[in-house]
């Protein structure tokens, strides 16, 4: 694989980052969507295993989101440490224990123990997204680096199907099988060892933290929190949409998913060619289409129209993700942008962990899951407009 440039390199780097460094990265990325989805499949099979134990059937479904909600938490802290310490070190520890932690459970002999393991799985999950993001904007500025950040992007949103198919192929040899799949992370980290470097600049007199622009970042993380619930809304309630209007086959409902799945990755690869036209245009094209799609799910029980409302809300949520990674980053500076990055990711996952419990409180009130996933549609086309006012600057880049 050729190590030729790709993009300019940061200023005061030593080295350049080329096709390995890309791909070791993107492959780093794809680590905590592999701990979302992978067991997705084999939760049946858990709590069969498990059925003798108390409180299974509210353990079993914490042990699949339980990360989520530990890296909203820790990603913060995680980009701490990548700005006081070091990018690469804190990336590769991260790595190896998450393989460590990962595949625990195929051995652990408790639920309990189990629920434990994917506790640390999301403190590494964390590090890991948090450093290949930052390192991501380290290495490249400009328009490479959108470039990268949606290809990011889209190539998380594709793993995501890659992995909840093998979680389902491995989980036919016993639940515990798909575990093996963590020992991912720490072959990725060997080749990381030697092709990922900590950027340097040599204007950083000190040691001592630059202070991070926090009201700047207050409202970027704002709508990234609102953000995460709208992307994940649909991809966690959609096969409950589905059999609600009499979708009983699990290749339909696999089928229509995917379909979402392909539009999300649709909408995230055409950011780079989008991007020229600012961040308040692509976030209000963003929630605008995925309002058209929940609205869509809501109004209708014919499949064929809620599976185009998908489709849209995929195009929608897949354009939101990278448009407001840039927005975040790019008005980071290289001594700011591990607390940045981990504040924004934090900001993303929380969203992700609440989408669910939004939906189930709202739909509590409104008379079910597709009123709720209605008026979740109506809350993104009041966002449009809130945009469109509420950023009349578009967004500079505020370093390389």
């Amino acid at each position: 694989m050729s190590d030729r440039l790709l993009g300019p390199t940061a200023p005061g780097s030593t080295r350049e980052p080329g096709t390995l460094q890309l791909l070791l990265l993107l492959a780093g990325s794809c680590m905590p969507i592999l701990g979302a989805v992978l067991i997705a499949p084999v939760l049946p099979q858990i709590t069969a295993a498990f059925s003798t134990v108390a409180g299974v059937e509210v353990l079993v479904p914490i042990v699949l989101t339980v990360p989520a909600l530990v890296v909203g938490l820790a990603a913060p802290f995680a980009g701490l440490l990548a700005d006081a310490v070091d990018r690469k070190r804190v990336l590769i520890v991260a790595m190896v224990v998450y393989s460590v932690v990962g595949t625990a459970p195929l051995y652990l002999d408790t639920i309990q123990t189990i629920l434990v393991s994917r506790v640390l799985v999301g403190v590494c999950e964390a590090a890991i997204m948090t450093c290949c993001t930052t390192l991501i904007g380290d290495y490249w500025s400009g328009d490479r680096r959108r470039r990268y950040l949606g290809l990011q992007t889209l190539v998380t949103a594709l793993s995501a199907t890659v992995f909840l198919g093998l979680g389902g192929a491995l989980g036919a040899a016993g639940w515990r099988t798909p575990f093996w799949l963590y020992l991912a992370a720490a072959v990725i980290a060997i080749p990381m060892i030697r092709a990922i470097w900590q950027p340097e600049r040599a204007a950083r007199a000190t040691r001592t933290l630059e202070p991070v622009p926090w009201r700047g970042l207050a409202v970027p993380c704002l709508v990234t929190l609102f953000g995460g619930i709208v992307f994940y809304a649909l991809i966690v309630e959609l096969s409950f949409v589905l059999d609600g209007v009499g979708v009983t086959s699990t290749a339909v409902i696999g089928a229509i998913s995917a379909l979402m799945s392909v539009a999300t990755a649709v909408g995230a690869g055409s950011f780079a060619r989008l991007a020229k036209h600012g961040t308040r245009t692509l976030l209000a094209v963003g929630f605008g289409l995925a309002a058209i799609g929940l609205v869509t799910v809501f109004s209708t029980s014919t499949i064929a129209v809620i599976t185009l409302g998908a489709a849209f809300t995929g195009l929608g949520t897949g354009l939101l993700l990278p448009t407001l990674l840039t927005w975040a980053v790019d008005r980071l500076t290289f001594a700011q942008r591990g607390r940045g990055t981990g504040l924004w990711t934090g900001s993303f996952f929380i969203g992700q962990f609440l989408s669910p419990l939004v939906i189930v409180a709202v739909g509590a009130g409104v008379g079910g899951l597709r009123p709720a996933l209605g008026l979740l549609g109506v809350a993104s086309l009041i966002a449009v407009p809130a945009v469109l006012v509420g950023l009349r600057r578009t967004t500079q880049e505020v370093s390389p």
